[in-house]
């Protein structure tokens, strides 16, 4: 499979129909693993990640879940591409960075990612729509499996298996959850949710994880711990943070409405007005305006339909996709105007808000996976 055949519609866990899918858009699980007496990529020589590549990756193509799949070399891969895989949230934006020693393979339906020599030998990841945390370990898991048939990993009776970086020593585990918190964030409420969860001994980052902006509204939830602890029981305690910070979402929505209905209405208004009207936009401001779009979506103030639509958008007009639709490197100007086209063309295709004063549906409660 080519690239611009893997690329050539949003990934899967694009279209929201996962559990609890209107408050977390994705939830992914990603093990980090080496190769037994083999140097780590950021110390082993040119050859040596060559000589790694050549024989890691053929293994990870053979397996059952990459039936179908795009694998090659980060070296043949173009910049734009690089960048629209890290949009996509299937290799990561260090990754993207690699050259020739280093490689990717991932499944058609863009739901298993393999980086090979990133940080490690290997970083394999499962991502899906909505909470399903469980299930996805479950999947990455069989893929570890299967992988450790035929390549012996650096694993140490005490420690666990051994990483490039010390805080991923042990089960080499990050689950995280990728959620949409607009409530929280117009109600002021944001900065104690991620007090009380980094108490807990998880990490909030941003769109594209550590040390990124929260855009959207979309906050990245995640296990900070992986060593001395197993992997479901990880799973299981993230689950339920997540499972706390969707009913606290689901609260600021309905306060909001109770008590501050009409900034709630022109908050989500004023975004689609401009969105609908703007001829030259950033990637941040469509992504700030487009959260306040999707979450009228889910107080009805759309029709149902528009979800699709909505977050696809959150995919496309992200720089790389945009330059990718032109088929060409963009400037910064270019992009902004072809992205307020883009976004203009979609909104069209849905109703216009109906901003009545009216109650609202139930959001619907989140329920344990």
């Amino acid at each position: 499979m080519k690239i611009d055949d893997l690329l050539k519609s949003p990934s899967e866990w694009v279209k929201a129909d996962g559990p609890n899918s209107k408050i977390v858009l994705s939830s992914r699980v990603r093990l980090a693993r080496n190769i037994r007496d083999h140097p780590f990529p950021g110390w082993a020589k040119k050859i040596e990640r060559q000589k790694l590549l050549d024989t890691i990756q053929p293994v990870v193509e053979a397996l059952p879940e990459m039936a179908e799949h795009f694998g090659d070399s980060m070296d043949n891969i173009s910049a734009i591409h690089k960048q629209v895989l890290v949009e996509r949230h299937l290799i990561s934006r260090e990754h993207a960075a690699k050259n020739v020693g280093s490689g990717v393979v991932i499944n058609d339906r863009e739901t298993i990612s393999v980086m090979v020599n990133e940080e490690d030998h290997l970083r394999m990841q499962a991502i899906k729509s909505g909470l399903q945390l469980k299930s996805i370990f479950k999947i990455i898991d069989r893929v570890d499996t299967e992988l450790e048939e035929h390549l012996e990993f650096a694993f140490s009776p005490k420690l666990g298996y051994l990483t490039a970086c010390p805080t991923n020593v042990g089960t080499g585990m990050r689950g995280s959850a990728m959620l949409h918190l607009p409530g929280m964030v117009l109600s002021d409420q944001i900065n104690q949710v991620v007090q009380a969860v980094n108490k807990l001994g998880l990490a909030v980052r941003g769109l594209y994880g550590e040390g990124t902006e929260a855009l959207g509204n979309v906050f990245q939830v995640s296990n900070q711990t992986t060593l001395g602890e197993k992997e479901m029981e990880v799973v299981e305690r993230l689950n339920k943070v997540v499972l706390q910070i969707i009913e606290h979402e689901e609260n600021a929505r309905i306060t909001l409405l109770e008590k501050k209905p009409k900034l709630v209405y022109d908050q989500i208004g004023r975004a689609y007005g401009i969105l609908t009207n703007a001829h030259t936009i950033s990637s941040k401001e469509a992504l700030n305006l487009l959260s306040l779009v999707r979450m009228g979506v889910d107080l009805e103030i759309f029709p149902a339909t528009a979800r699709v639509t909505v977050d696809e958008m959150f995919i496309l007009s992200q720089p790389a996709h945009v330059q990718r639709a032109a088929a060409r490197k963009l400037t910064a100007e270019e992009r902004d105007i072809l992205r307020a086209e883009l976004v203009r063309t979609q909104l069209a295709t849905i109703s216009k808000p109906d901003l009545t004063d009216r109650p609202r549906g139930d959001s619907g409660r989140a329920e344990p996976e």
